[in-house]
């Protein structure tokens, strides 16, 4: 038989493996001796959080979860947050130097520089997400109808908020979501009551109807006419709208790294894929850098992955610092987030090396992500 016969019937090895394999070879370089528990966890059932909708949702749906044992871990860490400004005031008044804070979960020093002001402002937010405990794995029921019909909370990987979090919208916002599909995150932004409009792209049509789909389930009207879903291909956004936003959330397509080891259907492993996953480093680029061409000087652009290689996060925010300055001679600082692992670490499990931007990584005992984020400001 020719030889093309021979290798349609060779065994075909599936993209899930392929994905592991890669990952074995390169994370276990990056995370060392880490890599085992963060395989082990990405390979096992992932966590979720259940996002509260603050349009329907009455105060029985919270109390329903706490009685369950959950716990709304974003107020849990803004009640730290202002525990930590109040002994870091008094401090500064008795003493005008920096404070040290053994109840950081790790016992680690926490100095004022740290905890000074992004901490309030960054969490001074209407979102309620109830997660279980560390270790705890039960499953949370399926959203139900609640008021006006609208579904009572929407389930996702709770480390998904975390981007949004650190956008930190303000009142009045011009927000843009570039890559908003399924709609989590998009759900988030609108449940800080802040956007003054927010604008969700997907370049895909399917997933916009998708996003559409859930925007009705969740949303009033009233507040769903402050929406406009379109379907771009977001690199081009700078052209179409440029520096109109106040804040930009460009979470992009990645090498989803849970589904690429769990799940054969559209695995971005697949051979036939090869290509398209070669050129996810600049694809990200592209559409990070169309995300800081919409954002107007002095605004904020989150980017965020659900992968933990450095190609698809750290380095795309140096290129694009770099692009920016030398094609655009737009100035970008990147945001010093790491008061969020100090924070959000009871939650989640942090990878401390990041050269830029956190990322959380997947643990057993506290099973969400991973998720890569990294804040900019435009000067």
């Amino acid at each position: 038989a020719p030889p093309k016969k021979k290798a349609a019937t060779a065994p075909r090895i599936p993209p899930t493996r392929l994905a592991l394999h890669h990952f074995d070879v390169n994370y276990s370089l990056q995370l060392k001796d880490q890599w085992p528990s963060v395989r082990a966890g990405l390979l096992c059932e992932q966590k979720y959080g259940a996002l509260l909708n603050n349009f329907s949702a009455t105060h029985h749906v919270g109390q329903e979860l706490e009685l369950l044992n959950a716990t709304d871990f974003v107020s849990e860490v803004q009640k730290k947050a202002e525990l930590w400004q109040r002994g870091a005031a008094a401090e500064e008044a008795g003493r005008g130097e920096s404070v040290s804070q053994e109840g950081s979960g790790e016992g680690r020093v926490v100095t004022q520089a740290e905890m000074s002001p992004p901490l309030c402002a960054s969490i001074t937010s209407n979102i309620k997400c109830y997660t279980f405990p560390r270790g705890d794995i039960t499953r949370f029921r399926p959203a139900r109808p609640a008021t006006l019909g609208l579904l009572d909370y929407y389930l996702m990987d709770a480390a998904s908020l975390l981007p949004v979090l650190a956008l930190n919208v303000q009142l009045d916002d011009f927000v843009l979501d570039l890559c908003a599909a399924p709609g989590g995150k998009t759900l988030a932004l609108l449940q800080t009551g802040l956007c003054g409009h927010l604008a969700a792209n997907d370049v895909s049509i399917s997933r916009t109807k998708r996003l559409c789909h859930i925007l009705r389930s969740y949303i009033p009207r009233e507040i769903r006419e402050t929406v406009s879903v379109t379907s771009y291909d977001g690199r081009d956004w700078g052209q179409l709208e440029g520096g109109t936003f106040n804040k930009v959330l460009v979470d992009v397509p990645c090498t989803t790294d849970r589904h690429s080891v769990t799940e054969q259907d559209n695995n971005i492993f697949h051979k036939r894929r090869t290509k398209e996953r070669q050129m996810l480093p600049m694809l990200q680029l592209q559409l990070l850098m169309a995300g800081i061409l919409a954002t107007k000087p002095g605004g904020e652009v989150v980017y965020s992955t659900c992968s933990i290689s450095p190609l698809q996060n750290e380095y795309v925010i140096e290129r694009a610092v770099e692009v920016a300055e030398t094609q655009y001679n737009i100035r970008v600082h990147v945001e010093d987030l790491s008061y969020f692992r100090t924070l959000f670490q009871d939650t989640f499990s942090f990878f401390s090396d990041c050269r830029l931007g956190e990322l959380v990584l997947p643990h057993l005992t506290a099973n969400f992500g991973p998720m890569y984020f990294c804040k900019l400001r435009r000067m």
